[in-house]
């Protein structure tokens, strides 16, 4: 009777077996293709991951994070093409203009997510408004040239002295360094633009480009490549002993000394939000785009005593935080 049992047991075990691996089989793979400037261990990018997660995409069992870090704006193209041969569901693109355009053309009929930071996709037709953007693309858009007009007004209310101020931009950041020539030259506040080019750019020698008298104050615009080197930045700043106005918080955090803007790491929290509509079914023209309504102002107080400045107490007040 055991021997019978055991036979038999081992039977409906061996049928069970392939449907076991068919169900496995069946299990729906969501391919999500990224292409960033960034590393993918960075924190953006963990974040967008962590935030799949908590909505039921698990890496390696029903999601795949198909991601290719670029070195320059050369390896744009060909990066999002080696997205598409690798069969993604679903793109994103994070930062510049230049993902939007790659991403269209290596998959023109795929859901394209964005995060479009340093352009306006309406004004430059990518979608036809931000409660119906029709087509194939949705996503997020941030007022990056209303807020490259503040930060300039920050620095005049904190230093009305300043006789002027280096700005650091390049070809991903033209439109914000047009709009704060525009806002700088209305406050009668002197900037001098400095355009990088061909990344890993080499700011000891942009700023050997200007006279030592014109190096009190250093405004950097948001670029992809800007970012990544937040803290080759903050420390060329800090070495230098000049006031220094960012875009992200990672940078004060880097020891820059004053940044503003939105939350760059919720932001890929809510890119995660976007792709799970969409693979649930949602068509991205569904998806109203959305603008941050919360911009953060962070002082590093560190950084001011560093340098040998005291900050305004009208400005720490109104700080949203302030680095000790």
């Amino acid at each position: 009777m055991k021997r019978r049992a055991f036979l038999a047991l081992l039977g409906a075990a061996a049928a069970a077996w392939p449907l076991a691996a068919r169900a496995q089989e069946s299990v729906k793979m969501l391919r999500v293709g990224a292409l960033s400037a960034q590393p993918r261990a960075a924190p953006i990018w963990l974040a967008f991951e962590q935030r799949m997660a908590e909505l039921g995409h698990k890496q390696g069992i029903n999601f795949i994070f198909e991601f290719v870090q670029v070195a320059n704006l050369g390896d744009y193209e060909g990066g999002y093409r080696e997205l598409a041969a690798r069969k993604v569901d679903i793109m994103l693109a994070t930062g510049p203009e230049l993902t939007l355009k790659s991403a269209r053309a290596a998959a023109p009929t795929l859901p394209i997510v964005m995060l479009a930071i340093d352009y306006d996709p309406i004004a430059r037709g990518h979608v036809t408004s931000l409660a119906r953007p029709t087509g194939n693309i949705t996503g997020m858009h941030v007022q990056q040239i209303e807020l490259a007009e503040k930060r300039v007004q920050i620095l005049r209310d904190a230093f009305p002295d300043l006789s002027t101020a280096i700005t650091f931009w390049d070809e991903l950041s033209a439109d914000q360094w047009h709009a704060t020539q525009t806002v700088a030259g209305a406050l009668g506040f002197p900037i001098a633009g400095v355009k990088l080019h061909d990344p890993p750019y080499d700011y000891e020698r942009a700023l050997a480009q200007l006279a030592p008298n014109n190096r009190s104050c250093l405004m950097v615009m948001v670029s992809a490549f800007f970012f990544r080197d937040r803290w080759r930045l903050a420390e060329l700043a800090l070495r230098q002993r000049i006031v220094s106005m960012f875009g992200f918080r990672e940078w004060a955090e880097a020891g820059g000394l004053l940044s503003y803007g939105p939350n760059i790491v919720d932001m890929h929290r809510r890119v995660a939000d976007y792709v799970d509509r969409i693979a649930k079914g949602t068509k991205p023209a569904d998806l109203p785009i959305e603008q941050p309504s919360k911009f953060e102002f962070i002082v590093n107080l560190k950084t001011a005593r560093a340098i040998g400045i005291e900050m305004p107490t009208s400005i720490l007040l109104r700080a949203d935080e302030v680095i000790e």
